[in-house]
This record gives C-alpha cells, sequence and structure tokens, in this order.
C-alpha cells in the first residue's frame, strides 16, 4: 500500500486523530511563544508532527501513523537528551506519549489495510511494560544519594547531653541545639514493635493562618505543651493524663503558633532574711500570640504572682503603635543566667513603618528589663531614649536562639527588615545586622561578634534556625567549638563561635544587579566553600521545569523564561523575579540533629520556587497575606505579589525531589546519605488526594530528632505518619500513621517506668486536608 493511500476509518479512529491534532495544536502554539522568548524548539516541532499525525489518522492514512512514530522516536531521544534516565524529570516527558503510543499502535492496521496486527500486539505490549517501568520508577525512592562512610571513633556527647539526663527541658533539648536523645533503648532491631504509649488532644486545634508547630518539653515526670493559642498543658509522661491546664486567653488575627515553652529553675535568693517560700520554686516561661510574658508554676499551672503583674509582662510596652497581629513571639524563651532573651515575629511584608525588632531580656525571677538591644540606638541600655519607642523596621529575631554559658553569650538567629522585598526604604541601622547571626554578652546585651548570611536582603532570606553548637575535632588532639548555622539559602555557616571567625573558607561572589532598587543592592554576596556543600542548590534551567504532563511542563518553561531569574540573588523586579531557593527553606525553623557520636549532622530541607512581583503603588489591589499574595508594603513605592512557582494543575514547576532528608559528617563535611522524605499520599495535582505512596519527596517542615540508638525521627511531611530512619544509612525502618499531618519536631525522653519516649505534636497541615489537637507519644510495649 503506497503511503499516501487511505482506508475509511473507523469513528474511533478519527476521534484519536482528532485528539492528536488537538494536543499539537496546544503544543505548537505555545511552543512559538517558548522559542521567541529563547526556549526549546522541541514543543513547537513535536506539535506540529502530532498535528499531522492527527489529520493522517482522521483520513485513515498510514502516513499519520509514520509520522506519529518520528515524533514519538524524536521524543524519547530528547527527553533522554535533556534529562538522562531520571525517572521524575522523564515522566512529563515520556508517559503521556507513551499513553498516546498505545492507541497510535492499535490504530495502525486499520491504516494499512489489515496489516501488522502481530507487530502492532508486540509494540503495545512493550508499551505498556515500559509504561509499567516508569510507574515503577515512580514508587521507588529516585536521587538516593549513599555514600562510603568511615565513622570517626572517639566523639562523646558533650557534658550538657549528658547532664540532662532522662529529660528534655529545652526546645532543643540542651541549650546547645542539637536536638540529640542519648538513649539507646530503641534501636533499628526493634523499632517496629514501637505502639502508641499514649494520645492526648488539647482542644485548641489550629484554622486559618494558625500551625501546631510545638515541640513539648519533658521535666522529671512531666511533659509540658502549648497549643497555637498558647494553652499549656502539663501531662503525666508515662500516661499522659492531664495534671493542670493553663489558658492565657490569647488571641491574634493571624499567624498562631507556640513552637515551644521553656523550664525555668530561678537561682535561690541570697543572704540572710532571704524569702523562703513553696510556691514557683520550678516555672514555665511562655510568650503569647498577644505578646505577653508570662510565667506560671511548673507543678500547678498557677502563675507566678511575683514575676511582672500578675504573673505577666506586656512585650508591647515602649514598642509604638502596634496593630493587633503585627508583632509577638512565636518561639521558646531563651532563659539564660536569670535572664528571659525575648525578640519577637514581625508581620512581613506589611509597611515600612513596622514594629523594632529590639531584643530584650527581662529578670527571670521579677520581670524587670535588665537590658535591650536596640540596632538604632546601640548605647541604649534598656529603656529606648526620649522618643519612648524602640527603633521601629529593624531586624527581628522570630526563631530560637542558643547559648554557650561558659562564654557567656547568646547566639541570635536575625530577620531581615521589612518590607521584605524592597529595602530602599529601611533606615540605616537595618543593614548591618540583617539575615545574620549575632552573638550577645548576656550580661550587657552588648554585641561581642557578628557574621551577616547575605547583605542588603530583599529575598526574604532570614536566618531561620536555631544555632547548633557542637565542638569539632581540630585535627591535633583537641575541640574547636563551633557553631553551625542552617540557612534558607540551603548553605551552611560553619563558625568559631567564640569570636564568629569562619572555619571553611567565605567566598564573596559577584552577583546580578538590576531593576528598581540597582543602587541598593551588595555586589556580591558570601557563599560558604570547602564546608559542608549546600543541599538543594542546583540553579534553576528550563530543562529542568517540570509539572506532570507535556503541557503543563511547557506552561512551566514559559513562565520560567517570561520570569528574571540569574541564579539565587536575583534581583526583584516588576518583570516577577524567581527566589530559588524560596523563602520557605532550603533549611527553615525546623533546624537540624546532630548525633553528637556519630558526629553526624541530619537535616530536612525543603524546596519550593518563589515568584514575586513588585507591583506599583498605584496598581495594587487586593488584601494583605501571611506568607503568599500580596505584600502591601505600606511606604515604599511598590508593593509585592508572593507565590508559589506552580503549573496549571497546582504541581512544582521544577523537578521532583521538593523535599530530602540528608545526613553530613560534620569531621569531612560529606554528604553521607540522602533520601527523598514524604509521598503524594495525602495530596496531589489541583490539590486532590492521590491516595498513592509515591515517594516523590515533598517540601518538608519541623525538624528531626537523633538517639544513641542510631534512629532518626521525623515527622514533618506532607503525609501523615512518623517515620523511623538509621542515622548511617538513612534507611526507613518503620513509619507510623497519624490521625493528620504534623508540622512539628519529635522529641524524646525516658519515662519515669523507664521506658523510652517519642512524642509528637499532630496539628494537621491545612484546613483543606483536616487539623487536629493530638499529642502523641510512642514507647516500646511495657512489661
Amino acid at each position: 500500500m503506497s503511503s499516501d493511500s487511505s482506508v475509511s476509518p473507523s469513528v474511533s479512529c478519527r476521534v484519536f486523530g482528532l485528539i492528536l491534532a488537538l494536543v499539537g495544536l496546544v503544543m505548537a502554539v505555545p511552543g512559538v511563544y517558548l522559542i521567541v522568548l529563547g526556549g526549546s524548539w522541541y514543543y513547537t516541532l513535536a506539535g506540529i508532527g502530532l498535528l499531522i499525525a492527527g489529520l493522517g489518522y482522521v483520513r485513515g492514512a498510514v502516513w499519520g501513523f509514520v509520522a506519529f512514530a518520528l515524533v514519538f522516536v524524536a521524543t524519547c531521544i530528547w527527553a533522554v537528551w535533556e534529562a538522562g534516565f531520571n525517572v521524575w524529570p522523564l515522566v512529563p516527558r515520556l508517559v503521556a506519549p507513551m499513553v498516546l503510543a498505545i492507541p497510535a499502535v492499535q490504530f495502525a492496521p486499520g491504516l494499512a489495510q489489515g496489516n501488522g496486527h502481530r507487530l502492532a500486539n508486540v509494540t503495545t505490549a512493550a508499551l505498556l511494560a515500559g509504561v509499567a517501568a516508569m510507574f515503577w520508577g515512580m514508587f521507588t525512592p529516585q536521587a538516593v544519594i549513599r555514600n562510603d562512610w568511615d565513622r570517626v571513633e572517639g566523639l562523646t556527647p558533650a557534658p550538657d547531653s549528658i547532664e540532662a539526663g532522662y529529660n528534655w527541658a529545652h526546645y532543643g533539648r540542651t541549650p546547645r541545639g542539637t536536638r540529640y536523645a542519648p538513649f539507646d533503648q530503641i534501636t533499628a532491631s526493634n523499632v517496629d514493635k514501637l505502639e502508641v504509649a499514649w494520645t492526648y488532644q488539647h482542644g485548641d486545634p489550629p484554622s486559618g493562618t494558625g500551625q501546631d508547630q510545638n515541640t513539648p518539653l519533658y521535666v522529671d515526670g512531666l511533659v509540658y505543651q502549648c497549643s497555637p493559642n498558647n494553652i499549656v498543658s502539663a501531662l503525666e509522661g508515662t500516661t499522659g493524663t492531664l495534671v493542670w491546664r493553663f489558658d492565657p486567653q490569647a488571641r491574634s488575627p493571624v499567624w498562631q503558633r507556640c513552637r515551644g515553652v521553656t523550664y525555668y529553675v530561678p537561682t535561690p535568693p541570697a543572704g540572710e532574711g532571704a524569702p523562703q517560700r513553696d510556691e514557683c520554686e520550678t516555672r514555665i516561661v511562655l510568650t503569647t500570640v498577644d505578646a505577653r510574658l508570662i510565667q506560671i508554676d511548673a507543678r500547678t499551672g498557677d502563675p507566678c504572682k511575683d514575676f511582672g503583674v500578675d504573673g505577666a509582662v506586656d512585650l508591647k510596652r515602649n514598642m509604638g503603635e502596634v496593630p493587633d497581629g503585627f508583632y509577638f513571639p512565636t518561639s521558646a524563651p531563651t532563659v539564660m543566667d536569670d535572664r528571659i532573651i525575648i525578640g519577637g515575629w514581625v508581620w512581613d511584608g506589611m509597611a515600612v513603618d513596622e514594629p523594632s525588632g529590639v531584643v530584650r531580656a527581662f529578670d527571670g525571677r521579677t520581670g524587670d528589663l535588665l537590658w535591650a538591644w536596640d540596632l538604632g540606638n546601640p548605647e541604649t541600655s534598656a529603656l529606648p531614649p526620649q522618643a519612648d519607642t524602640y527603633t521601629r523596621n529593624t531586624p527581628n529575631v522570630w526563631s530560637t536562639p542558643s547559648f554557650d554559658a561558659a562564654l557567656g553569650l547568646v547566639y541570635l538567629p536575625t530577620g531581615n527588615a521589612q518590607p521584605d522585598f524592597y529595602g530602599s526604604a529601611r533606615p540605616d541601622a537595618a543593614h548591618g545586622f540583617s539575615s545574620s547571626i549575632v552573638a550577645l554578652d548576656v550580661e550587657t546585651g552588648k554585641p561581642r561578634w557578628s557574621f551577616q548570611t547575605v547583605y542588603r536582603d530583599v529575598w526574604d532570606y532570614d536566618v531561620p534556625s536555631q544555632p547548633i553548637l557542637f565542638d569539632l575535632p581540630d585535627g591535633a588532639g583537641g575541640d574547636i567549638p563551633a557553631l553551625i548555622q542552617l540557612t534558607k539559602r540551603g548553605q551552611t555557616f560553619v563558625l568559631d563561635r567564640r569570636d564568629g571567625t569562619p572555619l571553611h573558607d567565605i567566598e564573596e561572589r559577584d552577583v546580578p544587579i538590576f531593576g528598581p532598587e540597582a543602587e541598593f543592592l551588595s555586589p556580591t554576596q558570601p557563599y560558604p566553600v570547602g564546608g559542608i556543600p549546600g543541599i538543594g542548590t542546583d540553579p534553576l534551567t528550563e530543562a529542568s521545569m517540570w509539572g506532570a504532563t507535556p503541557l503543563d511542563q511547557l506552561y512551566c518553561r514559559i513562565a520560567f523564561r517570561r520570569s528574571a531569574y540569574e541564579g539565587d540573588f536575583t534581583p526583584m523586579s516588576t518583570q516577577g523575579t524567581l527566589i530559588w531557593p524560596g523563602y520557605f527553606g532550603g533549611m527553615n525553623w525546623g533546624s537540624a540533629t546532630v548525633d553528637e557520636v556519630r558526629g553526624l549532622m541530619v537535616v530536612n530541607d525543603a524546596r519550593i520556587v518563589h515568584r514575586v512581583t513588585l507591583v506599583p503603588r498605584d496598581e495594587v489591589e487586593g488584601s494583605a497575606g501571611a506568607h503568599d499574595g500580596l505584600a502591601p508594603q505600606l511606604g515604599a513605592p511598590f508593593a509585592a505579589y508572593r507565590a508559589n512557582f506552580l503549573s496549571p494543575l497546582g504541581v512544582p514547576c521544577q523537578q521532583p525531589p521538593f523535599g530530602t532528608l540528608t545526613a553530613v559528617d560534620l569531621t569531612t563535611n560529606a554528604v553521607v546519605w540522602q533520601v527523598p522524605i514524604g509521598t503524594v499520599e495525602e495530596t496531589g495535582p489541583l490539590g486532590l488526594r492521590t491516595g498513592l505512596r509515591m515517594p516523590v519527596g515533598m517540601p518538608a517542615v519541623g525538624g528531626p530528632v537523633s538517639t544513641a540508638g542510631g534512629l532518626v525521627f521525623y515527622a514533618g511531611t506532607q503525609d501523615y505518619y512518623l517515620r523511623a530512619f538509621e542515622t548511617e544509612t538513612g534507611r526507613e525502618v518503620w513509619r507510623a500513621p497519624l490521625p493528620v499531618g504534623s508540622q512539628a519536631t519529635p522529641m524524646s525522653y525516658v519515662g519515669q517506668d523507664g521506658r523510652q519516649y517519642i512524642v509528637v505534636a499532630v496539628g494537621g497541615l491545612n484546613d483543606v486536608q483536616g487539623r487536629g489537637d493530638f499529642v502523641i507519644a510512642f514507647a516500646l510495649p511495657g512489661e
């Protein structure tokens, strides 16, 4: 039969031809636009080929199949050339063409007057096997890294890790923030026997912009837990039975959360005649979403009347105008040497004139103000000068500090000043300490040293995580007291915590300068080199754009080409700038855990591209969002629209993984393993639940905890599980279903019954997926 001859096609063959032609059109026409933008020619050429093939099937001509076969073969070659043999990048490039190829092959014998049925069946079987292989790959973890690892012998837990005993008395278990529990009762060989030991419901599930991100404490038999609206519960550690409950009646219009409370034992009064008391010998220190600092008796939950006014201090004092929801602490207070050190969260992106980022220290016994670190008034010792207001719009400290009592230093991770995405309107005082680690003298509140991770930050690259204090071998038989600082950039800075000297080289790299703030931006930015490698920091390219199908991948490619992107410090623009890593991280407030005996740091990261567009003030419409949508930036010439960089199907525009768990050897700085973390079981395209345990690796929140039993526990995935991983290999050895998702970091303690417990707060991920008010404890079966 000649190639231009035809037969009378069936109705189904014609319908298939029309579908092919339609697919060809919706690829070819936008594909031309992609070419104009400087992008790939594939979509236009393939679209024209499919259009020709579709017309051939409609007419019943064998050349329709020939055209399709040429497009299919060319697509396979192009896909492997552009993406290699990695499964997830191949999914939008090959799965849909393979599915289309099955009817194309089955209709082919009809176009060839009945010839080739056997070949068509064999080819169909091969295509079905290929589709099955792709789906098998989608259900198998991809991009897994496992390297040889030689354990360094002789590492021992820090003294305060041992002194903490069976307790978890600080947000990071100790002031060092390592989240390491030196308990070895639960191991890889028995973790599968873990069971729910108790469950407590606190009655305050999050809603709206609220989240349950609490890491409970455990001290001498009691678990202390706080809810999004700062309701504190004390629970019996072996049964979860409620001992007392304290409700501060705190409310905020946005961002309700309580990441932790603090356990505090005041230094006893000295000297003869000093008052003795039974009340409040041990205390719980908390802050509230309406900006109060409160102390309650750790044994009874009653307010400590000798602190502040009836147990509370107003944190809005001397702050000037503070609209509801614009300022309050979200992280656990820091208590060091009878000083309560408090920073605060400021509602991002709202205005040029926002509350101060001042950090204050209050007397832990009385609530009296001891000192204030006010960036605009460096000589201020406590109260502000005559204006009675601390310098407004300075960088804040919303995350959790760490401290070294021996050095007398508290280490602050600072944010960037407001507004987030426009810097020229900020005060001069905002520049030197934004997005930094600052070491303050705990006695005076004066800086001893500081290190800036981003200059002139207009990317919302706050330093988000608690600094980790870990002593590194110096190679000569001694140790260097180090500070490890994770960043949203995916970069990790390692400093000598005595003086802030970098322990690895810092390279100043040129970065682009353009847009409305070209004169404001720094021409260079600091990059750590020779130390811990960046995690999730490979630059974006058009080829790394993704989507569930070729069509939404095409959309993402066009959107990428239409956006400003010249690396991870691309300036903000009216064109729309891609921020990668995004302002959710990289690494965020969940921080990392360090196995102090193995010398391994394990950290989760999120990989979300954000697109931020500056909008001239006279074109602004809409209401402010918490971390997406409109950032009004009142007082600046531009507002900003913030959005996740997603395809029309609601999936990320960059290829997976979207979140990983990574282990780094702190003695060699080598990545030991990396695994994608989380499945699409509870989410999917258009936000719909798929029910599929595809280990794509989803954006991860919260943080991990490591134990002496050689396990890392983690719960902050987009599916509803608490998981355990082998610390040395990254192998998942256990998972337990949770009633809803969790955003919290787990913790561990040994109860008074001698059992090791793993406890996690489970409050849900968002209102659509369901919220909860659970605190769940797991343990091995009792006798």
